[in-house]
């Protein structure tokens, strides 16, 4: 199903600030992101010790194929014109990241909970930029 005039209302317009303030969003978590990946990429001792310390293997095969999943659905997240694939799979590997920190048990709000924000800002950066997700998701009425 595609976006068109007969199946959602007209494109809500994006105002200059919000349009700005939706680019700067999401461009700050892309760089933090593609960092996190590269860290992934190289792998560091430090990301790969993470790793270990969170349950997940100890060779960097596991850790560089992270690095590989978060980098390409960056990337993807950064391209406008496929940006909300990029959020969806960057949801899901936020939500993997929660369920890890759930399982062994750290902290709620600085460590569980850091997917939960990363998302919500995932979300709304493209939000404030897009006006296809105004208007499937609008926010007043």
């Amino acid at each position: 199903m595609s976006l068109t005039s007969n199946t959602l209302p007209a494109l809500a317009s994006v105002g200059r600030v919000a349009l700005w303030t939706g680019r700067v969003l999401s461009a700050v978590l892309v760089v933090l992101l593609l960092l996190d990946a590269t860290m992934k990429l190289i792998p560091l001792q430090i990301v790969t010790d993470g790793s270990a310390s969170l349950g997940w293997p100890a060779d960097t095969t596991t850790v560089r194929t992270l690095g590989v999943i978060l980098a390409l659905a960056t990337l993807l997240y950064a391209v406008p014109r496929t940006a909300v694939l990029g959020a969806v799979i960057l949801t899901g590997y936020m939500g993997g990241a929660i369920a890890t920190h759930v399982r062994v048990g750290d902290p709620l709000l600085t460590h569980t909970l850091f997917g939960v924000y990363l998302g919500v800002a995932l979300w709304a950066g493209l939000w404030l930029r897009d006006p296809r997700l105004r208007a499937l998701m609008p926010f007043k009425d």
